[in-house]
């Protein structure tokens, strides 16, 4: 007879899905309270940052900024809270896989996404982003939310083909009025805007940058920002030499290709105004029918068969 799954609080721990440098998260389903039996996503704080006020405070920060963003395409936190001294959030369950995992399946088998499949996933996310760029607290306060770290690891795509961003932590910066200009340098190398390794006041232009890294690695199968070090990355980004995407994929229409490249432009006011903007350039190359959320499943399907 199996032993009963550990409990977490008022959680059973169902299954590990992912642990990164600062948290660990694992399906689970609530047993007490008014989820009862709801299957969510438990994200904890790594035992050895209880101690770091900086790892604890990004950390509280998501929780803080995510309860206030209610959006179908923004993975939803329904609480917070510490068992012991382990902080967690409970957050909505997507059952599926993030993009990250999805590019690595095309890159593994030298296989392109459908450019329209690859548009809709970017029109999904400035759709979520240009919400949280506008979002009001409740006392109508503009939080001037900026996500700062849009990657393909925090956009998830469900069975059903719906679309999720997620990991809000380090939004906090911006949100609840804490300094841009740290020693700290947050959020993924290969996906970070010029701007954040000058440690420049954010706008939301980074957001927009880092939707445009997603488009062109779903396009191409290649990330904009190549190299194998550190300082290789670093130093492709302040040259601003980005390969023009069309160099690894041949059918991307002339007009989409010049979208992208302004949306990948060093200086941020000569990217687009606005995700709302940006999407607006990308809308003509997409077509909803064939490129919708069923579109988007069965192609996931596709690329997971055994």
């Amino acid at each position: 007879m199996s032993a009963p799954p550990p409990k977490f609080g008022k959680y059973e721990i169902l299954q590990l899905l992912g642990r990164g440098g600062m948290a660990e998260v694992y399906k689970a389903r609530a047993v007490e309270g008014p989820r009862s039996g709801q299957l969510v996503a438990l994200k904890r704080l790594t035992p050895r940052l209880t101690s770091d006020p900086e790892a604890v405070d990004l950390f509280c920060g998501e929780a803080d900024v995510s309860s206030m963003l209610k959006h179908p395409n923004i993975v939803e936190v329904f609480e917070a809270g510490v068992v012991g001294e382990v902080y967690y959030l409970a957050m909505e369950f997507v059952d599926g896989r993030d993009l990250a995992l999805i590019l690595a399946r095309c890159r593994e088998r030298k296989i392109f996404l459908p450019i329209n499949f690859a548009v809709h996933i970017v029109l999904s996310a400035l759709d979520a982003l240009g919400y949280a760029h506008q979002a009001r607290g409740p006392t109508g306060m503009h939080l001037n939310i900026v996500h700062c770290d849009v990657s393909p690891s925090n956009l998830f795509i469900s069975r059903l083909g719906e679309i999720k961003l997620g990991d809000f932590g380090i939004a906090k910066v911006r949100a609840l009025g804490g300094d841009d200009e740290t020693g700290t340098l947050w959020g993924k190398l290969a996906y970070l805007a010029p701007e954040q390794l000058e440690r420049k006041p954010l706008t939301p232009q980074v957001d927009l940058w880092g939707a445009a890294t997603i488009l062109y690695e779903c396009l191409s199968n290649h990330r904009a920002i190549q190299g194998v070090t550190s300082e290789e990355m670093q130093e492709q980004l302040r040259g601003g030499k980005i390969a023009p995407v069309e160099q690894h994929r041949k059918d991307v229409p002339e007009g989409l290709s010049a979208v992208l490249q302004r949306a990948l432009s060093s200086e941020p006011t000569a990217r687009h105004g606005s995700a709302a903007e940006f999407a607006a350039g990308l809308k003509p190359f997409h077509d909803e029918p064939s490129g919708g959320n069923l579109g988007i499943a069965s192609v996931v399907r596709g690329l997971f068969k055994s």
